[in-house]
């Protein structure tokens, strides 16, 4: 067996003959990881993006490009409302942090805002990491502004880059994220903090292997400890101010932390591929369809909010009759019948075991349905 480095080069290596010659490697973000762990069955989206293949680009040479992205407007507004609360060494970002999550702590009138720039994502990772063990044994205040964290995902190291993390002054670390929507009286769109929810719990498993690495004090206690409450910040109302509201999240944290470990490991799907398979997107989109086709895909609904190459998959689920077209939870209600066609030769008695719960509650429907419709036409007669 080769040794871990000789591994590690040939697998870089392969990854990028997938790409294509040439091609730039698209860096995985947080938020394409929870989407990521949101569907751990999905083999095409865990190579792809270990590859770091851009799926965009991609979908648009397949001939079904994707539907959704950040407007320009919208890019602009989020960097000015949040260059506005990070301006003045991010004081007013600190006294957020300091009255909604650590009130029994000095105001922080001086805090460390130190420099974290490096050549490349390893030499900023590795910056990031000397800073937080820095500012965690001053036991001050610090902000950490835009630093690199690495997550290792199914194999193939991640670098993450959250807005900010704060260090308190008892060395635990929160990590803060800077939104552009709105929080009305107090509260936001549910389905955008939940978004910005597991976005953090990402960067929060990422944190969290920072401190494993910075062992414990003499009296046995962790050196640092990773808080499990991100602070949102966003704008007041329909100002331009800033305003906080604390996000709890170790449900998310629990839950991505499952789907990653669940994610098969990178090499093992690269070494099930043809000789040759590759998704440079300037190939012709035959043999790049093949490619694409060649990695199976597990499609759901939920995904044409979050893959790139969503509406590509869902037209082969449909073109396949896969009942997850139609949705994971009826899905898992129909046990082993994977498609339309099956569905329907179970509940009209041609095929299925009638033991089978699912197979059962299907004949039971048409045999409701045959008699609903049979009453509707005696009506209709008489």
């Amino acid at each position: 067996m080769p040794p871990p480095r000789t591994r590690g080069t040939a697998l870089r290596q392969r990854l990028a003959d997938l790409r294509g010659p040439a091609v730039p490697s698209k860096a995985l973000d947080a938020r394409a990881l929870a989407a990521l762990a949101a569907n751990p069955g999905c083999r095409r989206r865990a190579l792809l993006d270990g590859a770091g293949v851009d799926k965009s680009s991609l979908a648009d040479a397949l001939g079904a490009p994707s539907a959704f992205g950040q407007s320009q407007f919208a890019f602009m507004r989020g960097n000015a409302f949040e260059a506005r609360v990070k301006a003045d060494g991010g004081a007013e970002l600190l006294r957020l942090v300091q009255e909604n999550l650590d009130p029994t702590a000095e105001p922080p009138r001086k805090a460390l805002v130190p420099d974290l720039a490096a050549i490349g994502p390893e030499g900023r990772a590795a910056r990031t990491a000397l800073a937080l063990r820095e500012a965690t044994e001053a036991r001050g205040w610090a902000l950490l502004d835009h630093p690199m964290l690495a997550l290792d995902v199914a194999g193939s190291p991640a670098f993450l880059e959250p807005d900010a993390v704060v260090v308190h002054p008892d060395g635990s670390w929160t990590v803060v994220e800077i939104k552009s929507f709105p929080l009305l009286d107090g509260s936001a769109d549910p389905a955008k903090v939940g978004a910005a929810a597991r976005q953090s719990a990402v960067y929060v498993l990422a944190l969290e292997e920072v401190a494993a690495r910075l062992g414990t004090t003499p009296e046995g206690r962790a050196a640092a400890e990773v808080r499990h409450q991100v602070l949102l910040v966003c704008p007041k109302d329909f100002s331009n101010l800033p305003a906080a509201s604390p996000v709890d999240i170790r449900k998310q944290r629990a839950v991505t932390r499952r789907q990653l470990t669940r994610l098969t490991r990178i090499e093992e799907i690269a070494d099930g591929l043809p000789d040759g398979t590759c998704f440079a997107p300037d190939l012709p989109q035959e043999k790049l369809t093949a490619a694409v086709e060649s990695v199976p895909a597990t499609y759901a609904p939920e995904c044409l909010a979050a893959c790139e190459l969503a509406f590509h998959c869902r037209s082969r689920s449909r073109a396949e009759g896969a009942v997850t077209s139609y949705g994971r939870s009826l899905r898992a209600e129909l046990g082993g019948l994977t498609t339309v066609d099956e569905v329907l030769a179970a509940a009209h008695g041609t095929a299925g075991d009638p033991d089978d719960p699912a197979v059962a509650a299907l004949r039971r429907a048409a045999r409701l349905r045959t008699e609903a419709l049979a009453a509707r036409e005696d009506a209709v007669c008489h």
